[in-house]
C-alpha cells in the first residue's frame, strides 16, 4: 500500500483578498493543501499574526486535518495580505502588503526534525524578501538534504533579485517556472537561444534533476539530463481564475516523482489538477473523482 509522503510548503501563508470575497492563500501554503488532498502529508512552515485572520487560516487547516504546529504565531505583525485583481480572462496580478508576520519566520529546533524527514520541500522567492524569513529558508534547506528541493520561482513584484534567485537554485535540486519567469532568470544568467534551449542551460548550470515549465493551457514540460517530457494539455472549463494552478501543477510534480512515476504520467496529473484549478473559484477546491484516480 502506498504511504504518504511529507511534502513541505515554506514560505508564505496569508490571505488573498479579491473584489469580492477573501481566501487562504500564498503559493506554499496552495501547494501543502494539494499535496494533502493528493494523498500526502502537507505541511505548511510559516507565520500568522495574532488576529482573527490568522486564527481563520488556521481554522481553515485544520478543517482539512492538516497538521499546524509549524505555523507561528507572531505577537506584533498582521497576518499577510495580497490585494488581487483579475483581468477579463481570469489572469490575476498582485499587490502585496509588506513588513507582515510571514516576514518574520524565525528557526526554531522543531524545524530541524520536521526537515531532516522531509520527503520533499518547495519553497520560492517572494518570502525571501526579508532577511530573517530568507535565512530561516535557507537553513531549513541546508537541513532537508534528503528532500527534492523545488524552487518554485514565482517572481512577484520586485522582491528578488540576482543574489537571491543564486542561492535558492544553488540549495534547489528542482525548479519550476512559468514563460515570463524562464526569459527573467535568462538574462540574469545569461542564458541564450531557444525556449528548450535556455531552459536546459539553467537546468544544468545549476544541475537540477529536474526543471519544469508551465505553459497555462499549454500544459507543461519538463526538463530533466537533456531530455524533454511533454503531455497533452488539460483544457480549463471557462468562469475560473488562474489563481493557484501553478502551485497544484508543482504540488502534482512532486506527487509523481516521489512515487517514481514516468514523467508523462506525472505531467498528466499535474496538466489536470492545474486545469480544474483554474475552472474554479478558488486556488484550493476539492479534487474530482478523476484526479483522485489519476493520483493512484
Amino acid at each position: 500500500m502506498d504511504h504518504p509522503r511529507t511534502i513541505i510548503g515554506l514560505g508564505e501563508a496569508l490571505y488573498d483578498v479579491f473584489p469580492d470575497q477573501m481566501r487562504p492563500g500564498g503559493a506554499p501554503l496552495n501547494l501543502a493543501v494539494h499535496a494533502h488532498q493528493l494523498g500526502n502529508r502537507g505541511v505548511v512552515v510559516s507565520r500568522i499574526g495574532e488576529d482573527a485572520l490568522g486564527h481563520q487560516l488556521l481554522d481553515d487547516l485544520r478543517q482539512r486535518d492538516m497538521p499546524t504546529d509549524h505555523v507561528q504565531v507572531d505577537p506584533d505583525r498582521a497576518t499577510g495580505t495580497v490585494l488581487v485583481q483579475l483581468d477579463p480572462a481570469g489572469e490575476p496580478t498582485y499587490d502585496i502588503v509588506a513588513h507582515v508576520a510571514w516576514d518574520n519566520l524565525q528557526w526554531d529546533p522543531q524545524m530541524e526534525s520536521l526537515a531532516a524527514h522531509a520527503d520533499a520541500v518547495c519553497f520560492g522567492s517572494l518570502a525571501q524578501r526579508d532577511g530573517q524569513t530568507r535565512n530561516t529558508i535557507y537553513r531549513f534547506l541546508s537541513s532537508a538534504r534528503r528532500a527534492v528541493r523545488l524552487f518554485d520561482v514565482n517572481l512577484r513584484q520586485h522582491y528578488h533579485d540576482r543574489r537571491s534567485l543564486d542561492r535558492s537554485l544553488e540549495l534547489a535540486t528542482a525548479a519550476k517556472l512559468n514563460q515570463d519567469e524562464l526569459n527573467t532568470l535568462a538574462v540574469t544568467f545569461a542564458c541564450n537561444g531557444s525556449t528548450d534551449e535556455i531552459a536546459e542551460q539553467l537546468r544544468a548550470q545549476f544541475n537540477l534533476e529536474f526543471l519544469a515549465l508551465t505553459r497555462g493551457p499549454d500544459g507543461a514540460a519538463v526538463f530533466t539530463d537533456a531530455q524533454k517530457f511533454e503531455s497533452l494539455p488539460v483544457s480549463a472549463a471557462p468562469g475560473g481564475n488562474a489563481v493557484g494552478a501553478g502551485d497544484a501543477a508543482a504540488a502534482a510534480l512532486l506527487h509523481g516523482r516521489l512515487r517514481n512515476w514516468d514523467w508523462p504520467r506525472t505531467l498528466t496529473l499535474a496538466n489536470t489538477l492545474g486545469a480544474h484549478v483554474a475552472a474554479a473559484d478558488g486556488a484550493c477546491p476539492e479534487l474530482t473523482d478523476t484526479i483522485r484516480y489519476l493520483a493512484g
